[in-house]
């Protein structure tokens, strides 16, 4: 296990687990910001000399945080996270030793599988925040051991790329409105500590031949902006934090 310094929103109903992992990490971290990474290196020890990998859609969005603390979606912002961070992926994935490939949803497994994976593992992503890196929290049976799977839906995946792994990507990126801007201003005047915009994140290096998750690093930050671009990159390096590639 890995730690270093560096810098989510929260997914919806049945999300009320994912929204306490999300929302208790930011709390607890405070102002900081944090990469932490898990390695299983028993599955590592098996890797391909040049493992082929496949890149899944970026599953990005980025909303306004509104006065009344809720987050809207915004299409443009996202459009525009999505398209810097997938160009950030590009790049510094292209040194690595392994051949990349991208996910095409008219020659892979088809949208409908596509759309439920990535639900999966946003899904396990937010249950790993919660019992892996929360005191208190941990599973009795997985408390001193990296133990997580996207199960054998994900082996699916191998056939149509020939690939060895899959990376997927999941980010959240919030602004506080001008309305929550002056809220936290008020708050802070009053010595109350007011929520503002966050970045949150997380990465899993999938193994195509069980559905394991091989390597896991989660991001959390108060500051960062997908939309700009170096800031982009910079969040998508940190995300990449000790990728075993």
């Amino acid at each position: 296990m890995t730690k270093r310094m560096r810098r989510i929103a929260r997914p919806e109903n049945r999300t009320w687990g994912r929204a306490l992992a999300v929302t208790a990490i930011v709390l607890l971290l405070g102002a900081c910001a944090q990469t932490q990474s898990f390695l299983t290196s028993e599955n590592l020890a098996q890797k391909p000399a040049n493992p082929r990998v496949l890149i899944m859609p970026t599953d990005v969005e980025l909303s306004e945080l509104t006065t009344a603390g809720l987050l809207e979606p915004n299409a443009a912002w996202t459009a525009t996270g999505r398209s810097n961070v997938d160009a950030a992926l590009d790049s510094l994935l292209a040194g690595r030793n392994a051949t990349v490939v991208r996910y095409d949803k008219n020659g892979g497994a088809g949208s409908a599988a596509e759309t439920q994976l990535l639900k999966l593992h946003s899904a396990v992503g937010s249950t790993i925040l919660l019992h892996k890196y929360l005191p208190g929290f941990a599973l009795p049976t997985k408390k001193d051991k990296f133990n997580w799977s996207l199960g054998q839906e994900a082996t699916a995946l191998r056939g149509p790329y020939g690939a060895d792994y899959a990376l997927f990507i999941y980010l959240r990126d919030s602004f506080a409105s001008d309305g929550r801007k002056a809220l936290i201003f008020v708050g802070a005047l009053l010595g109350a500590g007011i929520q503002g915009g966050r970045q949150v994140g997380f990465a899993s290096l999938v193994d195509l031949r069980s559905g394991e998750i091989i390597w896991f690093n989660r991001l959390v930050s108060q500051a960062g902006d997908l939309r700009e671009p170096e800031l982009a990159r910079g969040a998508t390096e940190n995300l990449l934090d000790e990728l075993p590639l």
